[in-house]
């Protein structure tokens, strides 16, 4: 995809309150279900309750990969829509510390931008369930931001 048709889809994104379309840009995003809402110049995402995340039946809790996950897409997304950026940022590392079991419910993320620099910039990422005051987990995200990944050629 072009930088120009995705910065389309952001600015569309923005302007409509609708962010499905960028969202379906990112299979994993799409599978456990991220959703995406606006509340003021704020963004908030969202995972909805759904039994194919469950880790821990017997809590049931969701998996730690599955929120580390959406925790780790919340905040590209993040950059995406607020940094100006034409393609989607590349992960450099990411770190999680989780506090909190992720219970059978909704679970919120909202992230904040600590630095941005021309090449790499540095997301904090807070996830929650009931209260944002009692997070679930806490991340921090390093992420490429100055050229577009491009996948490795098959050697085959």
């Amino acid at each position: 995809m072009s930088g120009l048709n995705l910065n389309e889809l952001v600015r569309q994104a923005q302007e409509k309150n609708d962010f499905d379309s960028l969202l379906s840009l990112i299979p994993y995003a799409k599978l456990i279900g991220v959703e995406c809402l606006r509340l003021g110049d704020d963004l908030v995402f969202r995972l909805p309750a759904n039994r194919d995340n469950i880790g821990n039946p017997t809590l049931p809790a969701i998996h730690g990969g599955v929120i580390a996950g959406f925790m780790e897409h919340a905040a590209m997304l993040h950059l995406l829509m607020f940094m100006g950026i034409p393609h989607l940022p590349k992960i450099i590392d990411f770190s999680i510390d989780y506090l909190r079991a992720g219970h059978y419910r909704d679970t919120y993320a909202q992230c904040r931008v600590w630095r941005q620099g021309r090449r790499v910039a540095n997301v904090a990422i807070t996830a929650w369930q009931t209260t944002q005051t009692e997070p679930i987990a806490t991340a921090r995200a390093h992420f490429k931001v100055d050229e577009p990944y491009v996948a490795p050629m098959d050697a085959s």
